[in-house]
């Protein structure tokens, strides 16, 4: 017989802790506040289900600095039934395929309250939440036993949720201890290790949420072309972000599907925008690209004419914030309109050229670019295609992680925050629709939009764009992913901006034929500048599903110019550890399946530091050459196969003659043997 639940028996001890130490807590069906209650209603419930999210019991706790903790609490009655943990050691509440594993969510106390928590971080305005969960059972002598896991959930760790401690009641909630419980919670600190973890873990999700989102509108939500589905997801990001303390987030009961002319749901979406830019301090004349650009979506008649009495726009609002929510209330530093618009345009049928010329960088190589253009906190870094501003933030993401790495001061490390966001990052995109990307990206990312600006870059006088409009943007290293179709396959954009530098590195990634011949006019003055470092091919799949040509990665020292006896790092990277797929359907199209991590920083220090740090490559796909200053189309070299024969060639042919000669001639006699013999 099945062992019977203690269910009721946990759930009395622990509510008996609660009224011990009186503290005002609210059980399963009661209501703890109304923006806590509608956002457990409106996440998905443990079975998959929209609402039903009832936590056995919460209460809200506040501290010394009046900061409130939401605190949820799931009892279970079964023995080992408190914790799923993944293989990371992370709570698994998502299964391989990137969906909500209900199983463990349901069956086991931590994951359901950490559930709930998620609940809490993608509706309402609370971003640190503790989640409890207590089981046990009877042993032999009919004792109760019980166990106790006490986890931090926050945006600061993506929503997974951290360990605090081990608790054998719940005397850490009494106002007495509470304090000392929040200090030891703000000293839990994810190691770099572990962030990069937890970002790859939620980008995967990114992604199959916005696959389904984008399948969704698609397939359901007739009359909206490509670019009005990029613009209502950045329009309702933007609206339901909020700035804390004077523009708050839009809610989706704040759409009533009116058709009073101002108050229709896309004027409701416009003001709320409006405030939000103004509340940021946008240049006056970025406000109104903005608005001008998401107003012609947003306030077409069809979009908010009611049906059922409901609008199109409400319905996909809606969609977008249960969908999205959580990633961006989370603060999560990716490439996320990037990622949109991949996903978007990946239903469109572009012709090759125009294919190549909207493909974003994924995200890993834009990092992998960024550190071969030696970024660190003190950089001031620019792109001159910047797309939806990924290089830019896989550049600001490297940035950050170095200023804390190296600031210990908190003051100092807020300071240097706000100047790497507002003066070391510059942008510039000439397509507008693809420029509203990038400014939702860099605002999404707290704001390092100031300087990405809707220019021509072959006509950028290479001023900041904002603020210090009249001072030089000092650029210390450069990115790019071009459009292959501009002039020399983009590099007269390289050209351009690496002679605009006086000191630094630089790292794009290009077309082959950019190397071969096609733009040799261009790397020619580029040599007389810069210096070519290193020269990295890529693999040939590497933007599968959007886009089929092979790519080099080229590297410069910038203000030094290229001498012929200088030594250039050529590197075969076709084998780069990933497996890529291009099934519409799949949770994943990228899977590591060959050390990828390893091989992307040993690239890294291949190009640094040379030969020494060959490791899991081989000197067949590293090799050291030269190339001359006045050809411009020698730049795809590849290690040279050396023709001249041996001696052990040699020797090894004549041996195998000669058993060939001397099995023929054995043969031979054991032929006539046998004619002899009949």
């Amino acid at each position: 017989m099945a062992n019977q639940s203690v269910e009721p028996l946990i759930a009395q001890l622990g509510n008996d802790w609660l009224k011990k130490y009186d503290l005002d807590y609210k059980l399963e069906q009661e209501s703890l506040n109304s923006e806590i209650d509608k956002a457990l209603d409106d996440y998905y419930s443990k079975s998959g289900g929209k609402g039903g999210n009832r936590p056995d019991a919460k209460l809200l706790l506040q501290d010394k600095n009046l900061n409130k903790y939401p605190i949820l609490i799931e009892y279970k009655g079964y023995k080992d039934k408190l914790v799923a943990l993944d293989d990371h050691g992370q709570v698994d509440n998502r299964t391989a395929k990137n969906e909500p594993n209900l199983k463990n969510i349901n069956s086991y106390a931590v994951n359901g309250a950490v559930h709930y928590a998620n609940a809490i971080l993608h509706y309402t305005s609370y971003t640190d939440i503790i989640s409890i969960g207590m089981t046990g059972y009877k042993n032999d002598e009919g004792k109760l036993e019980y166990s106790i896991g006490v986890y931090y959930v926050s945006k600061n760790n993506f929503g997974i949720g951290q360990k605090v401690d081990e608790y054998t009641d719940f005397s850490f909630l009494r106002k007495e201890n509470f304090d000392d419980f929040i200090d030891k919670v703000k000293k839990l600190l994810l190691t770099q290790k572990e962030i990069d973890e937890l970002r790859e873990k939620r980008e995967k999700e990114i992604d199959a949420s916005l696959t389904e989102l984008n399948n969704d509108i698609y397939n359901n939500e007739k009359g909206l072309g490509e670019n009005d589905r990029v613009y209502l997801v950045a329009a309702s990001i933007i609206a339901t972000l909020g700035v804390p303390g004077i523009v708050s987030s839009l809610e989706k009961s704040d759409l009533k599907s009116s058709t009073e002319e101002g108050n229709r749901d896309g004027d409701i979406i416009i003001r709320k925008i409006k405030a939000f830019l103004a509340a940021k301090n946008l240049p006056q004349a970025k406000r109104d690209l903005i608005v001008r650009t998401l107003e012609n979506t947003l306030t077409t008649d069809n979009i908010n004419k009611p049906e059922n009495g409901e609008s199109q726009l409400k319905r996909v609002f809606t969609k977008i914030v249960d969908d999205l929510g959580i990633y961006y209330k989370i603060g999560l530093t990716t490439d996320f309109t990037g990622k949109l618009f991949n996903e978007m345009y990946s239903w469109l049928g572009f012709t090759q050229d125009k294919l190549n010329d909207v493909v974003l960088t994924p995200s890993y190589v834009g990092t992998l670019l960024v550190k071969l253009a030696r970024v660190d906190r003190n950089s001031y870094v620019w792109d001159f295609a910047t797309g939806s501003a990924g290089l830019l933030v896989a550049a600001m993401n490297e940035m950050l992680i170095d200023a804390k790495e190296n600031i210990k001061s908190p003051d100092e490390l807020a300071i240097k925050t706000s100047e790497i966001k507002a003066k070391q990052l510059l942008g510039l995109e000439i397509l507008s629709n693809i420029y509203m990307l990038a400014i939702l990206n860099m605002i999404m990312m707290g704001d390092g939009s100031s300087n990405i600006l809707n220019e021509d870059s072959l006509k950028f006088n290479g001023n900041y764009g904002f603020g210090k409009t009249k001072e030089k943007f000092p650029a210390t290293a450069f990115v790019l992913n071009p459009p292959y179709s501009a002039q020399g396959n983009g590099m007269v954009f390289v050209e351009k901006a690496l002679s605009m530098m006086d000191k630094g590195y630089s790292a794009i990634i290009i077309q082959n034929s950019a190397g071969s011949g096609k733009a040799k006019d261009y790397n020619k003055k580029i040599l007389k500048h810069s210096s070519l470092l290193a020269s990295i091919k890529m693999p040939l799949d590497l933007f599968v599903g959007k886009s089929s040509v092979q790519t080099y990665i080229y590297v410069f020292r910038v203000g030094e110019a290229h001498q012929n006896d200088d030594i250039v790092k050529f590197i075969e990277f076709s084998n780069d550890g990933y497996t890529r797929t291009n099934r519409k359907k799949s949770s994943t199209n990228l899977r590591d399946t060959d050390r990828a991590k390893e091989r992307y920083q040993e690239i890294v220090d291949l190009v640094r530091f040379g030969k020494s740090k060959l490791n899991i490559f081989t000197e067949e796909e590293y090799y050291e050459g030269k190339i001359d200053v006045n050809n411009g189309a020698d730049w795809n070299q590849s290690t040279p196969i050396d023709t001249k024969p041996k001696l052990d060639d040699f020797k090894k042919t004549v041996s195998d003659y000669l058993s060939w000669k001397v099995s023929n001639i054995l043969d031979n006699e054991n032929k006539e043997n046998d004619c002899l013999g009949k």
